[in-house]
């Protein structure tokens, strides 16, 4: 397995078409609930370990972030977007999320990797219900192994 080691840098972009799940329309009130506007951030994580979060965007399912992000990795396998519904009350709702392999990203032969990635919700059984939407974002790897 393709493991990376040194210093990664990604910029998280924005995301287009998210779409509320049926947990965050639980407090929706109106005749029209598919009109819900989310406010999402996303969480990103390298394997285990939190790299950091963008800030939220309020009341819209096409946000723009343009955050930055810069960590050392030692074996770093995947990276892992979340998106999240900041909730006024309790626990985040989780929108969906996708995984990144490092090995998928190295194979190209680039320091520098730029896309569209699909976020999808998955399941209980692992199944994926369906596409939330689609986020970008860019990678810039300095140094791997």
């Amino acid at each position: 397995m393709v493991v990376f080691n040194g210093l990664l840098k990604i910029k998280i972009c924005e995301a287009v078409n998210l779409k509320p799940t049926a947990w965050s329309l639980r407090h929706a009130v109106g005749p029209r609930p598919q009109t819900f506007l989310l406010d999402p951030y996303i969480a990103l994580n390298v394997d285990d370990s939190r790299i950091g979060q963008t800030s939220t965007k309020q009341k819209t399912n096409s946000p723009s972030w343009n955050d930055e992000f810069v960590t050392d990795v030692c074996n770093g396998r995947k990276i892992e977007m979340a998106v999240f519904h900041d909730a006024p009350i309790g626990y985040d709702d989780f929108v969906a999320n996708c995984t990144i392999q490092f090995e998928d990203l190295l194979q190209n032969g680039s320091r520098h990797f730029e896309d569209w990635v699909s976020v999808c919700t998955v399941t209980a059984y692992g199944f994926r219900r369906h596409c939330s939407g689609y986020s970008t974002f860019i990678v810039n790897g300095m140094k791997w192994l």
